[in-house]
């Protein structure tokens, strides 16, 4: 368990931003399967991610994740427009955002990082590869980085 999961002593938020439907249900069992303790907060579309986000109406009672994948084919607006509302807020900036996405497009990688990304990963299609990548998040995140609290 990380640093600031050890010392607030509550599991990892984690908020996933993924319209498909079949990806997110991979996502939620690799999760399920980590070695720590999460919440997965699953979010469709990118406006319902900021909704929450920003702890709006029916998700005022919402913490903040401690981390954000991010698919960037969102329907409306799009992941790198969401990446850019929550990097240029004050209260969202310090969350960090991982890219999620099927693409392997130098511009969508470089677009992503030019937005402040914290990383970016090709989205594996298997369970196996996901829960490699879910224990690759959670070793980095987690275990040797340390995170600003969310609140």
């Amino acid at each position: 368990m990380a640093n600031l999961l050890i010392r607030e002593g509550r599991p990892a938020e984690i908020m996933l931003v993924e319209d498909n439907r079949g990806d997110a249900l991979l996502a939620a069992r690799a999760f399920r399967q980590a070695e720590i303790e999460n919440n997965l907060t699953v979010a469709e579309t990118g406006e319902k991610a900021l909704a929450m986000l920003r702890r709006e109406g029916e998700y005022a009672g919402l913490r903040l994740p401690d981390i954000i994948l991010l698919d960037l084919n969102l329907p409306m607006m799009s992941g790198k427009d969401v990446l850019a509302e929550i990097k240029t807020d004050d209260v969202l900036r310090h969350i960090p955002v991982i890219i999620l996405s099927s693409s392997s497009a130098p511009p969508d990688i470089a677009g992503s990082y030019g937005l402040h990304a914290n990383a970016y990963i090709v989205k594996p299609f298997n369970l196996e590869n996901f829960s490699d990548v879910v224990r690759s998040i959670e070793q980095f995140f987690f275990v040797l980085a340390v995170l600003p609290s969310p609140e």
